[in-house]
């Protein structure tokens, strides 16, 4: 496989991961870090870093509007929910150093 084929098919993989994200928002964050480690809002870090890596400007909340298909504050609103005390401590426990 050729660099350019193997680009396209991970950018095409990444768009199908970030679109089951967007369609999936019962599927919160801390579930995401708890099972895997990383969330929207990691993807969105990874995404402002590799864009100014190539020169783009690009700030946090674009990158998170990018990832979350609307503004952050609005799917925060929309579809958040407020973390169990199980989610929480399985979160902490998973934290270098606890």
């Amino acid at each position: 496989m050729n660099d350019a084929t193997r680009q396209a098919i991970e950018a095409a993989t990444f768009r199908h991961l970030v679109q089951y994200l967007r369609e999936h928002t019962e599927v919160q964050n801390i579930d995401l870090m708890n099972l895997a480690g990383f969330c929207r809002n990691c993807l969105s870090k990874w995404y402002r870093a590799a864009a100014e890596e190539r020169g783009e400007a690009l700030d946090y909340e674009q990158a998170r509007e990018i990832i979350y298909g609307i503004p952050y504050r609005e799917w925060k609103d929309q579809h958040q929910q407020q973390a169990s005390k199980e989610q929480l401590d399985t979160y902490a426990a998973r934290q270098p150093g606890e």
